[in-house]
């Protein structure tokens, strides 16, 4: 069993912005600067981007929080949304998810500027990906292809089954492997809460992307001898060992699963380290777009 470290490709990834931006710099550019926007005080949702603006600054990017109270308007969000697009200084901008139940959250994505989307969620985004055109790639998803290429996983020809059917995760990630594509061309099958055979498909599969939001969810019943499991899950569990109270684990039951993978991402460490090093990749290349 090889453990996919994601914690070492996304150093590596984020070393080589870093190195970049420093040639920028010594041009007499400004680096390039990523906003978040945080609605209300949910921990995972806060820990989550002051780590994305914590890594921003690491690497030399310039970066900023708009954090607001839950009870802020849509309309006054959506005039959030309209002044960082219209920023010149803001090169890309994140939205975090999920918002409150009295925002819409399609409406405030449909309002990002898609050169702008840095989290790939926007339907012009979504759309060049499917048609194979340039553009943003949701980070998650992105992340994942990135660790399949590091660790030189074949995917051509191969049976994948993705757990869970999100726009963050499960249909991106499912359409680009199956794209023609370097690290594509698998035969790609969907499950989720609705699908009745699901174990059967997933003894069948070589790879499986689990994104379902449910810990421990993929044992190692559900599992063939060699398989490739990319974890994309991450649940915190009451422990009260720790000082917390709290542990994060992944969709799949990793101790018992690991004795018959092959490669096998864990939590922490795995795809979560390689979301925010694809979301500094996007806002390096939106920069760079608008400086044509």
């Amino acid at each position: 069993m090889i453990l996919i470290d994601g914690k070492k490709t996304a150093q590596r990834i984020k070393t080589e912005i870093s190195q970049e931006v420093q040639e920028l710099l010594q041009q007499g550019k400004r680096p390039p600067h990523l906003t978040a926007v945080l609605v209300g005080n949910d921990p995972a949702s806060m820990a989550y981007v002051k780590s994305k603006e914590r890594n921003s600054q690491k690497i030399g990017f310039t970066s900023d929080l708009r954090h607001f109270e839950e009870t802020i308007s849509e309309k006054k969000l959506l005039q959030v949304v309209s002044d960082l697009n219209a920023d010149p200084m803001v090169d890309g901008y994140i939205v975090q998810l999920p918002l409150p139940p009295h925002i819409d959250a399609h409406k405030i994505i449909m309002a990002i500027d898609p050169q702008k989307d840095v989290d790939g969620f926007h339907p012009v985004n979504l759309g060049k990906m499917i048609a194979g055109l340039p553009g943003f790639l949701p980070a998650t998803p992105y992340g994942i292809l990135e660790l399949i290429k590091q660790y030189q996983i074949e995917t051509s020809g191969k049976n994948v089954l993705v757990i869970g059917r999100s726009l963050i995760v499960g249909r991106p990630v499912s359409i680009l492997l199956s794209q023609k594509r370097e690290g594509g061309n698998a035969t790609v099958t969907v499950s989720h809460s609705k699908t009745q055979n699901l174990k059967a498909l997933s003894l069948q599969a070589d790879i499986i992307v689990a994104a379902i939001g449910k810990p421990h969810f993929l044992t190692a019943d559900m599992v063939k001898e060699g398989v490739v499991i990319i974890d994309a899950g991450i649940n915190s569990i009451p422990d009260l060992s720790t000082q917390k109270g709290y542990k994060l684990v992944g969709d799949v039951d990793f101790e018992s699963v690991k004795q018959k993978a092959s490669y096998i991402t864990p939590v922490p460490g795995g795809v979560g380290p390689m979301t925010i090093a694809m979301l500094l990749k996007n806002t390096l290349k939106a920069y760079h777009l608008k400086q044509v």
